[in-house]
Parts: C-alpha cells; structure tokens; sequence
C-alpha cells in the first residue's frame, strides 16, 4: 500500500491553521475544521463540512487530485441557521440539511430545511413540501433522505412531513395530506412521484437499499393525554407485497429494534435483548420472522451496524469495551481493513465513511486517543491511500496526552470502567492537580479515543479521569440501573469515588482536585458538592441541570413530556438531587457556562442557580452566551471558555 499526499488547501486556509501561533485556549477551543464528509458516486470528488470563523460553517467542494483549490458551495452563519450536512446526490448535485431555532415565548424548538444544490452552489431548492398561508400549522421538518438510489441521476427517495390546509369557505381547493409521506423527487427539477401516501400514525420508513420500501415504525401515544410513550411498533413487508404486517412491539427491554433491511437476503438486521444486553440478530422477512443470533458480547452492548455504499450495505457489526471494537462479516473488507491497520499503525480508529459507487474508492477516517483525526482516500485496485485532510489543523503540531482504560473500585466494591489521561511527560508523576470529568447523557459513555476538552486540561497540567458511572449507557441493564436521575445517588457516588481513587493511588494532590461536566455531567459536578463538600476545590458546570422538578417543568409543552417524567420519577430522589434546592451545602467555587437558546437544558438552570448561590454567599461566576446552543458550536465562545475555566482552576486550586 502506497501512502502519500493530495495537498488540499482550503483557499490557503488549512496551511494558516497549522501554521498560526495561536494560545492553547483557541488550539483546543476551535471547532473541527473537519465537521462532516462525504464521496461523490465516481470517486473523484469529496465535500465536506468545515468550521469557519465563530459559528459559520462552510460547504467546500474539492476535486481529488485537481491542482485547484476547493470551492465554497453553501455557508450558514449560525445565525439564521445552521448547516448540519451536506451529501451527493449525484456527482454534480448535493443534498444539505439546515436547522434552525423557533422561539415562542419562554418555548424554543427547532426546524429543519432540505437544500439541493448543483456543486458550484447554484440553483438551490427547497425538498418539503411547499408551504402555503392556510396551513394549519408550521411545518416543523422538511423530511429525511431515505434511499440515496445509485447516484447515477439526481433522484432520492425521502420522506417528506405533510401539512394539511384549512378547509376555507371560499373555496373547495385545499391540500387535506397529513403526516408522513414517501416521495420520489427529482432534486433538479423537484418532479415527486408518491411512493407512500402521508399518514398520520407514521414516524419513519425504511427501504432496502434499493428503492422499496419495507418497513414503517410508529412511536405510540398514551390514548387519554396523547403523548409519547417509549413504545414503537414495527411493521414490514413481504418482498413485493404492499400489505403491512407486524414485525416488533420494542419498548427498550423487550422486542426488536431494526437498524436495516438487506433486501439481497431478504432479511433484517436488528437489535435484541440477550441476558440483559443488546446483541445483533438477523431476522428473516418471508413472514416466518425466524431470528438468527449474528453476534453478542459477554460485557456491553452491540451497538450499531458498520455500513457501506449509497445503499448502506452492512459489512460488520461494531461494539465498546474498553475500546471500540469491530467484527466485519464481509472477507473482502475485513481483509482491506487489516491492510488499512498495517498502513496506519499510530492511528488505530479507522472507519471507512463512504464508497464511490463501484467501491474502488473509499473515504477513510484515522484517529487515536493523541491524534484528532485524518482523512483519507484509498484506492483499492492502485493500493494507494492519500491524505486528504486534517480534523483539527490547529493541533498538528501540539504535544498531544494519551489516554489509559482503567477500572477503579466503587465504596460497594463495584470496578468502574474510566479513561484516565496524563500530561505530556508526567505519566509517572504522582501529586498531580487533578479533574473528575462525568460525561453527559445520563445514558450516554465515553470512549477510548480524542476528546478536545480532556486534551486540554492535560495539556494545562492536569490529570483527568473520565468514569462510566453506573447510568451510563452501554454496559446492559445492570449497569444502567435506574439511570442517572433516578438513581442519581449511585452515579454521582461513582463519580466522587473517581475522586477518592485518583487521591488513594497518589495521582491526584487532594488539596488540587476539581470537577468539570456538561449537561448531565455538570449536574453530576453540581451535585457532588452536595454529598461531597470538600471533596473538590472548584466546579466547572456547562449547560448543567439544575433541578429535576425543572427539568420535568422544562417538557411540558412537548410530546416527550411523559417519557421525562417517567425518566425523573417522583420522591424524596428529586429533590435531594436536585443541587439548586440544596445550595446552603456549597462550599467551594462553582463557574457555569451556557448558551441560551438550549433546547437540552433551559438556560433558566444556570441563571437560578448563579442567583441562589449569590443569594446565600457563595461564590458563583457564570458566562450565557447569546444565540448558542446545548453544545456552544462557537470557536469564539468555546476559546473564551476555555481561557476562563483555566484562570478559574488555577485560581481556586492556587496553582502557580
């Protein structure tokens, strides 16, 4: 295998981003320049999604091997909305998605647009359905790509939301569709054949890969409130048949939960329960419904397929222990990964992103746990594999820490899987200034691999150690317990016993240790302080909840409202967990960061809770950032962030 290098400059951008000298703060607090990525059906064009200046985002054409520089397609400013992905249609055609923000009085909820767009970013069209002054309501989404097709024309098959019209008096003209339909658009000329009528009970359909339609799911709704239950019915086809006949009842715990039809084989493949973790099954669709075990592991969950090609042809199956890990049953393709894994031996995460149509050509990503990530394109009849991108440009030359799978003891006796990164240079030292990091979710989990926000309180000098806290997601039903709000006791006790772990071990200086989360991970930070007092000597809370009543309150004028509830409980748990209803027990500093149009968490949880920590004494800093949401995409905003969180540290752990 040939290794080498197609020079992709962005207008001179990329060379600025490796060569600036810029403060760690912005090294680490730029967003990917690398966002998203895809190949044209012939192979000889990428696009990709990279970060511009602040929240602006920019959709870059590049044709592979060309000595001229990549050209913009479609920029999003973040303000009007944000550019979430863009695809190709066909080799001259893409597909991209926008989201937006709608706000209604204290309410925010967003919206989504389907753009098509030759790729010189000319004769750009909208994919919904067309809107009109009578509809009885916004239409909140465009719809999904279903079936990209062969890439051959500049057709998908979508579905597309419906939005009926008021029937008017002064007219017997009106659009009565509701719901959920299937079309099949021509993107260029916007000419839609039906492929599936909208209906009201439908949430989503799924093809084969080739064009038909399969299967249908709808999530149910409680009959007398009419919101959302955690229950979804599954329907499907036989093989050229119309009529729909049941496939799966899945409520998370019983069931099966289908990721993809394979029509060559006639056959899904589908998640399923097996001793209390999911595993992988490959169900027949002749109408027998006969169940064949394709894989499962003894201490997680199978997690997802590994898929190919415009068609999203499964080629393996893909799961986490320490690392992640995957199990291809395609030969020709666990054969090239391994020829991949010998060209790439410092950059063990290889994922094969895209295929051009004839699969000669594949789009590869390469990381590690000290190496952001790289893409590349692999010819698979020349044996050469070229580099094509960088996935974060400002860190290319940046001393980068590695990151250990370690297991630490609970007070039960439980082992907790955690990740423990070292500063450069100082992997024997002990007496370290130290971080706990929860991750968010509750039912989320960290992985072996590159975290930005870890990588930089390493480069800073501080150990981190990032614990899969029971209420983590992944490790089957006995891990997850009653998740992380609920049995909001367990986690945070896992989390404070990283703590008391790093301190035992001698890693950690106990006068120097702090917490750092977001989201479920700065309530966790939050809430230590509460059971903890002086265990850390400094917080670090970004977009965290607040309050589980809140949290509850915060759904109420949407579907999932129930599904909250449920998920919180009611008891004595909520408000003992709840650090907003317990600030008298603070002791040490707390600094909190939010962006406040967040649909996650209402900024009202950091505002509350900075004015009650005021109102009794202690000490509080806190940064809203306008118009940013859950994740604060802003290169601008996360630099600063990072630039006050370390003078906050270094401040409140009187490190010099």
């Amino acid at each position: 295998m040939k290794l080498s290098s197609l020079f992709i400059l962005v207008c001179g951008n990329l060379a600025l981003h490796v060569g600036a000298q810029q403060m760690p703060s912005a090294q680490f607090g730029a967003r990917e320049f690398v966002q998203q990525v895809d190949l044209s059906p012939d192979g000889n064009r990428i696009v990709y999604l990279s970060a511009g200046a602040g929240k602006t985002s920019i959709a870059y054409v590049a044709e592979l091997g060309a000595a001229s520089a990549p050209k913009a397609a479609i920029v999003s400013n973040g303000t009007a909305g944000n550019l979430r992905w863009c695809k190709f249609v066909s080799n001259q055609r893409l597909i991209c998605k926008v989201q937006g923000l709608v706000e209604d009085g204290e309410i925010i909820f967003p919206f989504t647009r389907l753009l098509a767009l030759d790729i010189d970013g000319q004769n750009v069209t909208t994919l919904g359905q067309t809107s009109s002054r009578y509809d009885v309501k916004l239409r909140q989404f465009d719809g999904e790509v279903l079936d990209w097709l062969s890439g051959a024309s500049d057709s998908i098959l979508m579905t597309r939301e419906y939005v009926p019209e008021i029937k008017r008096l002064d007219s017997k003209i009106y659009r009565p569709t509701d719901g959920v339909g299937v079309d099949h658009i021509d993107t260029r000329s916007l000419k839609a054949v039906r492929v599936e009528s909208p209906v009201k009970n439908v949430d989503y359909f799924m093809t084969d890969g080739s064009g038909s339609v399969r299967m249908k799911a709808f999530q149910q709704r409680d009959p007398s409130s009419h919101l959302l239950t955690d229950r979804v019915n599954f329907h499907y086809r036989l093989r050229g048949e119309r009529e729909w006949i049941p496939f799966s009842l899945w409520d998370k715990q019983a069931g099966m939960l289908p990721l993809h039809i394979d029509g060559e084989s006639d056959s899904a493949y589908a998640l399923k329960k097996l001793d209390g973790r999911m595993a992988l099954y490959r169900v027949s669709l002749d109408g027998s419904l006969k169940t064949d075990l394709v894989h499962q592991n003894e201490h997680v969950d199978v997690d997802g397929l590994i898929r190919v090609n415009r068609n999203s042809r499964a080629i393996g199956l893909t799961y986490a222990e320490d690392k992640r890990h995957a199990i291809y049953f395609d030969a020709k393709y666990a054969t090239l990964l391994q020829s991949l894994h010998r060209a790439l031996p410092k950059l063990p995460m290889i994922d094969v992103l895209e295929t051009s149509r004839n699969e000669t050509r594949l789009l590869v990503r390469a990381s590690s746990d000290s190496d952001p990530g790289r893409y590349y394109l692999y010819d698979v009849e020349k044996g050469a594999l070229n580099e094509l991108l960088l996935a974060r440009p400002e860190l290319e030359n940046v001393p980068l820490a590695s990151v250990q799978a370690i297991r630490y003891e609970a007070r039960d006796g439980t082992s907790i899987p955690a990740y423990l990164t070292l500063p450069v240079g100082k992997e024997q030292a002990s007496g370290l200034p130290s971080i706990v990091m929860p991750h968010g979710g509750p039912s989320a989990r960290d992985e072996w691999g590159f975290d930005w926000l870890a990588q930089f309180f390493a480069h800073q000098g501080y150990a981190v150690i990032q614990p899969n806290f029971r209420g983590s997601a992944g490790f089957g039903d006995n891990w997850s317990k009653q998740n992380g709000f609920k049995g909001w006791s367990t986690s945070v006790g896992d989390v404070t016993d990283a703590a008391k772990w790093m301190i035992a071990k001698g890693l950690a200086d106990p006068a120097k240790m702090a917490i750092v989360g977001w989201s479920y991970g700065g309530y966790a930070a939050l809430q230590s302080a509460v059971v903890e007092p002086t265990l850390f000597k400094a917080i670090i809370a970004i977009a965290p909840v607040t309050d589980l009543e809140l949290l509850k309150s915060d759904a109420r004028y949407f579907s999932n409202a129930d599904l909250v509830e449920n998920m919180i409980g009611d008891g004595a748990h909520v408000a003992q967990g709840s650090p907003l209803r317990n600030v008298e027990k603070f002791q040490i500093p707390v600094l909190m960061f939010h962006g406040d149009k967040d649909m996650n968490v209402n900024v009202q949880h950091t505002k509350r809770m900075h004015k009650r920590l005021l109102d009794l004494d202690k000490f509080s800093e806190v940064q809203i950032y306008a118009g940013l949401e859950h994740g604060l995409d802003d290169s601008n905003a996360r630099t600063q962030m990072l630039e006050k969180a370390g003078h906050f540290l270094k401040k409140n752990l009187n490190i010099k």
